[in-house]
């Protein structure tokens, strides 16, 4: 770290004048292509969720085990590997950091597919995370060179939109492949052998992935924004990775807002994906629905839902800031949050059906609000040069307790505190409740020292221009 940061300081830093923002046009395609890769990584990610119990009972695994193979396995690789990853797209290709990305996450998702065993599935499912840690930090560095700030919060929304489009087809295919299967306990596919349906989903959802990097050639590496850049030997210029130290210097004179936003916003991504990933079996084991129809209901109310919340909660934020708000987007949250109780309290309890539907279309969609702001205020509050790595050590953070955590807690307190299978229902109650109380009080906390950081921000740049 010594040795590079005493090289950059001995080349040369070549000032380069920034150049117009490229057209809007271009700039929101690049945003489709990558909501379209975001919507792969999800259909990877979540398609476990429809899958709990023909898994739990071919290998013979509890609720604990399965929360820890849709959360815990996946997070931690996936947030280990996204801060050096994040540096790497600090200084290098993002669009070539996102296509092998997708490769690599594609292939162990066809892996997951023909895993016999749980300590296999388990080694797939953290490929599947060190693959899929190479897309948000590398995307959200790329939107933010293609889109002016008070712009940035509706563009990152569209991209997040991946998220609930990916989920829902998560669910909405894995219905249509049970119930294309039947009955069926074993199928045969040439070279791989006998297969269960639900294997057969995993491959359907990861080869596709493979073919699929090549949209990236269409993207191009915009011009970094506020970054310096050095004259290497071959005579082109090149940007400068920032010391990890230095990133870490900077967070830590804005702690408090760091604090705030990273685990507020982490306390309703635990909510989100520990709720998530367990409402179809709630809905299969509380109320006695078949599998296949409770993949096609609660897939099109993820995908409708959700698409539309992450792109509601951009839009508050964008309106605030334009209202003159400077703390916009961790408003978005503190709305988002308090405006999930009455929906994600009630769900769990009620039983009559119309009811419930609405109530879970509600709490998906206020659940999915913050998910655009969230992102967008590291963009806000950071150095142009700092973002890709900022964005990392916010990903890790929120996986980490939200992905990581999340449905792992939801299965151990259903397991050890309720002790019955069908006490499901009070454990989503519970666990996303205290959550969002958790993440309602962080993000209220941070709304002052997130107006302090910006300022500090303003002087920084001032400092170094």
């Amino acid at each position: 770290m010594a040795e590079e940061t005493s090289k950059i300081e001995n080349d040369a830093v070549v000032d380069v004048e920034e150049p117009p923002y490229p057209s809007a046009r271009y700039a929101w395609y690049v945003v489709g292509v990558l909501m379209v890769i975001y919507v792969f990584s999800f259909v990877d990610r979540q398609v476990m969720g429809l899958l709990v119990g023909p898994i739990k009972r071919d290998l013979d695994l509890s609720d604990t085990q399965m929360g820890l193979l849709m959360g815990t396995a996946f997070a931690v690789f996936y947030t280990l590997f996204g801060i050096p990853i994040g540096r790497l797209a600090d200084s290098t290709s993002r669009r070539g950091l996102i296509a092998v990305g997708l490769i690599l996450w594609s292939v162990m998702t066809t892996f997951c597919g023909l895993a016999k065993t749980f300590v296999q599935f388990l080694m797939a499912r953290m490929g599947v995370g060190v693959g899929e840690a190479t897309l948000s930090p590398s995307a959200y560095s790329l939107i933010a060179d293609y889109f002016p700030k008070e712009k940035l919060a509706t563009a990152i929304s569209v991209y997040g939109m991946g998220i609930y489009i990916g989920a829902g087809m998560a669910y909405l295919l894995g219905a249509v492949i049970i119930g294309f299967a039947g009955g069926a306990e074993m199928w045969t596919i040439p070279i791989v052998g006998e297969i269960r349906p639900w294997q057969i989903v995993f491959l359907i959802v990861g080869i596709p992935g493979i073919f699929v990097s090549a949209i990236m050639l269409t993207v191009k590496e915009p011009f970094r924004r506020g970054v310096k850049r050095i004259r290497g030997a071959d005579g082109n210029l090149k940007a400068v990775s920032v010391p990890l130290a230095e990133v870490f210097g900077y967070m830590s004179a804005n702690w408090k807002t760091f604090l705030t936003h990273n685990v507020g916003f982490a306390m309703l991504s635990f909510s989100s994906y520990g709720s998530g990933q367990w409402i179809p079996e709630f809905l299969i084991r509380n109320h006695g629905w078949e599998r296949e129809t409770a993949g096609y209901w609660y897939g099109s109310m993820v995908m409708i839902g959700g698409v539309s919340g992450i792109v509601t909660g951009g839009r508050i934020a964008d309106y605030l800031a334009k209202r003159g708000s400077r703390c916009s987007k961790m408003q978005a949250g503190v709305i988002a949050a308090l405006v999930w109780a009455p929906f994600g309290i009630l769900y769990p309890i009620v039983e009559n059906q119309t009811l419930l539907l609405i109530l879970i279309f509600g709490a998906v969609f206020t659940a999915s609000m913050p998910f655009g702001a969230a992102p967008a205020a590291i963009q806000e509050m950071m150095p142009p040069r700092m973002r890709a790595q900022a964005s990392a050590i916010y990903l890790f953070v929120v996986n980490l307790i939200g992905l990581g955590l999340g449905p792992a807690v939801v299965g151990l307190v259903t397991d050890k505190v309720f002790g019955d299978e069908m006490s499901l229902r009070y454990s989503l109650l519970w666990v996303s409740t205290l959550a969002h109380i958790g993440a309602a009080f962080l993000l209220w906390r941070g709304l002052r020292s997130y107006e302090n950081s910006i300022d500090y921000l303003n002087k920084w740049s001032d400092s170094k221009a």
